[in-house]
């Protein structure tokens, strides 16, 4: 029987799939255990196993893509597809997070005092931390932009320094947040205030983790030149997300901080 040969990727079985889901669902549960026994022992194991099963994965895929050559053009554009969807996906996850503040906002209950902020509540100065926030985001998008530049013409000195420039950034994003929640003067169970600052807020923090883990494997793979003028589709996620990342800050400073405020 001849061989039939096709455009498409037949991925091998893979156990990352199973082990990741198992992972993450552990993480939740340690999650919850945390909050009510204060014992942080299963999350944080969790936590290491998603992280490390994670590794193994993406040294799959890289292997596939890089090493093996399957992913080609026709592969590409499935990979394109798929990673607008996702996209799209957490534009309405965040959607969902605005439509419940301008819902409560816009037409305050009297148990909230009829106002907004609810009353007995000091809202966060929109022009302290949050702008500064807002400033590193935004260099951070530009860094990422220059270094799609770079590789692009293969300057890939500038590539590196600018890549790590913006994964920095990232985390620099996150201490001022980290900080930024140890000086409010309210909590997530500060009415549905609290509730949907912390929410909104703190999964895009979440994000930006993810993002700057995202941004670091790309930042070993640009060190490790496993990237070309034309093939650097991995890279070109982590900037698609980043950018994502960065818009919705964008709308959560100007709506939640300074509208809300």
């Amino acid at each position: 029987m001849s061989k039939v040969f096709h455009m498409y990727h037949m991925v091998n079985m893979s156990p990352w799939p199973f082990l990741m889901g198992f992972a993450v669902l552990s993480s939740v549960l340690g999650l919850v255990k945390m909050f009510t026994s204060a014992s942080i022992f299963s999350f944080m194991w969790s936590m290491m196993c998603v992280c490390y099963i994670f590794f193994l994965w993406e040294k799959d895929v890289v292997r596939e893509s890089t090493f093996q050559g399957f992913h080609c053009s026709r592969v590409v554009s499935g990979l394109i597809f798929g990673m607008i969807l996702f996209i799209i996906s957490e534009v309405f996850f965040f959607l969902s997070f605005f439509w419940a503040f301008f819902h409560s906002s816009l037409n305050p209950v009297v148990d909230l005092g009829a106002c907004w902020p609810p009353n007995g509540l000091s809202p966060l100065n929109p022009f302290g931390v949050p702008l500064l926030n807002t400033v590193v985001l935004l260099a951070s998008g530009v860094s990422i932009t220059f270094c799609h530049q770079s590789i692009i013409n293969e300057d890939w000195k500038s590539a590196n320094l600018s890549l790590g420039i913006t994964w920095g950034l990232g985390l620099y994003f996150l201490g001022l947040q980290y900080f930024e929640y140890k000086m409010a003067g309210f909590s997530i169970s500060d009415s549905v205030f609290g509730s949907v600052f912390f929410m909104s807020t703190g999964f895009h923090g979440f994000h930006v983790m993810v993002g700057t883990g995202f941004l670091i494997v790309m930042f070993y793979r640009t060190v490790k030149k496993h990237f070309s003028m034309s093939h650097h589709f991995g890279f070109e996620c982590a900037a698609w997300y980043w950018h994502f990342v960065d818009v919705v800050w964008l709308f959560l400073f100007s709506v939640v901080y300074w509208w809300g405020s």
